[in-house]
This record gives C-alpha cells, structure tokens and sequence, in this order.
C-alpha cells in the first residue's frame, strides 16, 4: 500500500502537439467537486482561472457542480457559471477525458446513468473506478451515500443547506465589515466545521464510512468531496482523498505523472474575493 505523497516534482510540460498551452501545467488527473453552480456562493471566476492555467488528460467533477436544489427553487445563472460549463466542453473537446460523478444537489442526473449517457469525452457516473500511474486503484465517488444525514434525514440534509447559505450570507456581509477595518477574511462556517464539536463527530463518522467501504471492496484509496474540507489522509490501511469545494476553499486534487497526488490550493482562503452581487447580471426565469 502506497501512502498518499505530501510533494510531488514539478509537473512536466504537455505534449509537443499541445503547443498552445505548452506554458501550462500539465497533470495527469485533476478533481474538483462542489462548485455549486447556480447559487451566489459559487467561486466561478476562480475555477475558470483554474481551469485555463492547468491541463489534464482526464478531469473529474466529483459532484454537485450543478446545484439543482437551489436553481429549482430559485432560478439563478450569471454568465461567470456560464463560462465554466464552456470551458469543461472546451476541454473535453481539445482531447480531455471529463467524468461527471453525480451528487446529491445534482441527482437529476443519476436517472440518465443507466443509459451510459455520454457526450463527446464527457461521461455521466455515479462512481468510478480510477487506476493512477503507479498502479493503485481509487473509489471515484462524491460521497452523499456514506452521509447518514442525507441518506436518512433528508429533510434534515435540506434544512441543514438553507442554513448553510444563511450562513454563507452572513459570511458576505460580515467579511465586508471585516474588509473596510482592513482585516482578512474569516469564514463562520469553516470555523463550525473545524470546532463545533456535533459538526466535528458527522465529518469524522462521513470519512470513517468512506474508508471503510473502500477497505471493504479491497481498494487503494477513495477520492469524494461532499463536505466541503480538502484532505488527504491515511485510515483504515487506505487514503482518503477530499476535493474540497468552490464555494468557499477553492482546492482540488491533481495527479502527476508519477502517480502522486497532493492538494491545490488556488485562492487562499484570507484572500477570497468577496465580489458584491450588483457586478454580475444573472440570467432569472421568466414571472
């Protein structure tokens, strides 16, 4: 069993035949999960930046990119979600295999699953099962299942999201405060996560589950997202890996060549731009 690498070398550079990004990073696999496309909390100018400064052969969005919770109840699309849509097809299309892992907030699509629904490189699963190059096998899989809240309590999983954007709100206003004082940015919900003890024991009981299973089907390690905290550790004899979020942390993960794997962090997490709403034009359903 290998342990999950902390360093990886310098990524090497793309292909002689993908001259035009020949400056970029080129990884073998990227993840990313919960961007959370359609609600105001979506980062998507930071995962565009993202996606136009590194390459891939095979790109992963591990669940919830799409937010059909949110945009069901309250139609809300501004052009910067648009533009990341475009450039996962623009990826796809310049040879990037593109898995799409269905989530909870984008279960829609699990329907379509049994019809192998594939468009052009892009595939629609709800697991899968990813071999990196030093030959381990990963569990692809956004994670909901191995919450109880979600899986059993739905309702309490829906109330517990309403609360999270009150608290994203929150979060706006308070760190716009914060700003004008000239201090940096503090996230509530990160702070709940990381010491309100109830938080702490369903994070720690998700990841225990996730591993176990793993262990159970005889794999290497699993790679899910779902609780919003990147992470790679070591339980249970295999390696959990979290992709973190776009709404707050903006990580994913990225595999060299070698088969390592580590955690990108693309905006720190003092530095996020708070971007007032009055800037973006969101496309609203019709009365």
């Amino acid at each position: 069993m290998n342990a999950a690498p902390t360093n990886i070398a310098a990524p090497r550079k793309p292909r002689a035949a993908r001259k035009s990004t020949s400056d970029k990073p080129h990884f073998r696999t990227l993840w990313i999960s919960d961007v959370h496309l359609g609600t105001v909390g979506c980062k998507a100018d930071h995962l565009v930046d993202f996606l136009k400064a590194n390459e891939c052969d095979t790109l992963y969005l591990v669940g919830d990119i799409i937010d059909g919770w949110k945009l069901k109840k309250n139609f809300y699309w501004p052009q910067e979600h648009t533009n990341v849509i475009r450039k996962i097809l623009t990826k796809s299309k310049r040879g990037t295999q593109v898995y799409y892992v269905t989530g909870n907030h984008d279960e829609f699509l699990r329907k379509f699953v049994g019809f192998e629904l594939a468009l052009g490189n892009i595939k629609v699963v709800n697991e899968h099962i990813h071999t990196t190059a030093d030959g381990r096998e990963l569990l692809i899989t956004h994670g909901d299942a191995f919450d109880v809240i979600t899986r059993y309590h739905a309702w309490v999983a829906m109330a517990g999201d309403v609360a999270y954007e009150a608290t994203l709100r929150f979060n706006y206003w308070f760190n716009r405060g914060r700003s004008l004082l000239g201090m940096r940015y503090w996230s509530l919900s990160a702070f709940a996560k990381q010491r309100v003890k109830a938080a702490v024991n369903v994070v720690s009981t998700y990841e225990e589950s996730v591993a176990r299973e793993c262990q159970r089907r005889g794999l290497d390690g699993v790679v899910c997202g779902h609780i919003h905290h990147a992470e790679i550790s070591q339980r249970h004899g295999v390696t959990y890996h979290n992709c973190g979020d776009w709404v707050e942390s903006c990580t994913a993960l990225a595999e060299d060549h070698n088969g390592q794997i580590r955690i990108l962090r693309w905006v720190e997490l003092d530095h996020l731009n708070q971007r007032s709403d009055a800037k973006v034009t969101p496309i609203r359903a019709s009365a």
